[in-house]
């Protein structure tokens, strides 16, 4: 077994690894939930690619599978008759290629690579019928809904995950964004008749965080104005750091959560004079009055009713999470008289990832890397995130490559 910050000969597979391991009978808080463990390393099917991970890029969605909600990721991989009892997160990679399948094309031994978290069977139906396969009933999310992601020193991907990396980018900052940047490139241009265009303008919910920095950048290099709302002014001015327009806070507003029912005239009087307060400052960002086309949401519960209130006519609330809970609440009578969309978003198809990591690799994307993270820092790195206390940029964890300063480097 190969040391941490170090790696095999090339093309050496051990037969087991070091790993941040999740076990059932730890799940809640993840600072406990995730341990350092020894497991076996994975072998690979004929379509798919064994990777040495060099660094990790760290996501909200492996604190839901710290907690064990709202999917116990384990249990559904064994009803599914998966054997392992463990879940080795990590949904972003970067690294260097260790073996490929016989059926793998392309993709050689020894190639810096990246990964996307789109994974799906060959075999689905849907698929085979030239529909999306992010929508596919096999679609997945790699590193979440399946076992060895990068929080290993090896990880398995499909082959069609698989992405150069980009030479100007080290190690952390090329693990950093893909993830969230390609659900963000896919929020944006994934949606026929509401795909971004120059001169919209785009409301994106937590501007200064990883999914924001992303979003704020795709928008810019449509032509789009994007406005963020983040927390207090140090985010709003990193937001700006990325091309947001401007920033509101949304600490200056009282209305989030579920309006009052339609029966409580005063109080739905008093929402939506804040809503409509809220909607002001965006057009004193912009300069202009002119409603937001898209909303880039991620939030939920607290934030969809005034998404929808704001976005103009025949635009489009977005949404690929609910951090802030599942129960929305829309009100039908500005969604359906405005002819406005609510459109869910999760994941990313091939074209798009590929689309998004064209633009990493032509230097046109930041990955925004807010800080990095030893190995064994990755149980805190994910409390702090489901703390919220992490919302500048991206978050990497070094697993092959040194930390810096150890001299291992050199």
């Amino acid at each position: 077994m190969t040391p941490l910050g170090e790696l095999p000969p090339l093309g050496v597979v051990p037969a087991h690894m070091h790993a941040q391991v999740v076990r059932p009978d730890r799940y809640g808080d993840p600072a406990t939930a995730f341990r350092p463990e020894v497991v076996p390393t994975p072998d690979i099917g004929r379509d798919e690619v064994l990777i040495a991970v060099m660094a990790a890029g760290i996501n909200y969605n492996n604190v839901w599978a710290a907690r064990g909600y709202p999917v116990d990721q384990i249990a559904v991989r064994a009803r599914r008759g998966e054997v392992e009892d463990f879940h080795v997160g990590g949904s972003d990679a970067a690294g260097i290629v260790y073996a490929v399948g016989d059926e793998v094309d392309g993709i050689a031994v020894g190639d810096e690579v990246v990964t996307h978290p789109g994974w799906w069977s060959a075999d689905d139906e849907w698929i085979a019928r030239g529909k999306d396969p992010m929508i596919a009933p096999s679609a997945r999310i790699y590193g979440y809904d399946t076992n060895y992601g990068s929080f290993g020193q090896f990880t398995r991907v499909q082959a069609h995950q698989v992405m150069p990396k980009a030479a100007h980018l080290t190690w952390e900052q090329a693990a950093a964004p893909t993830l969230v940047g390609t659900t963000a490139y896919r929020m944006l241009h994934g949606w026929a008749g509401n795909t971004v265009a120059e001169g919209d303008v785009v409301l994106v919910w937590g501007g200064s965080g990883g999914l924001g920095t992303q979003a704020i950048q795709i928008a810019r290099l449509a032509g789009a104005v994007p406005v963020a709302v983040v927390s207090e002014p140090e985010r709003g001015a990193y937001a700006e750091k990325f091309g947001a327009a401007g920033w509101i806070n949304r600490r200056d507003f009282g209305h989030w959560g579920v309006p009052p029912l339609v029966e409580d005239v005063a109080g739905q009087k008093e929402w939506t004079a804040e809503a409509r307060r809220f909607g002001k400052r965006i057009w004193d960002v912009v300069g202009r009055r002119q409603d937001p086309a898209l909303v880039f949401e991620h939030p939920g519960a607290a934030t969809i009713p005034t998404s929808i209130f704001v976005c103009e006519p025949g635009g489009m609330v977005v949404i690929c999470a609910g951090t802030s809970g599942y129960d929305a609440m829309v009100d039908l009578r500005y969604h359906w008289t405005r002819q406005k969309r609510l459109q869910g978003s999760h994941g990313t198809n091939d074209d798009q990832a590929r689309a998004y990591n064209d633009l990493v690799l032509a230097g046109r994307i930041d990955p925004a890397l807010g800080r990095v993270v030893a190995f064994d820092e990755i149980p805190a790195a994910h409390a702090a995130m489901g703390r919220g206390e992490d919302v500048f940029g991206n978050i990497s964890a070094l697993v092959g490559a040194p930390v810096p300063g150890t001299g291992a480097e050199d």
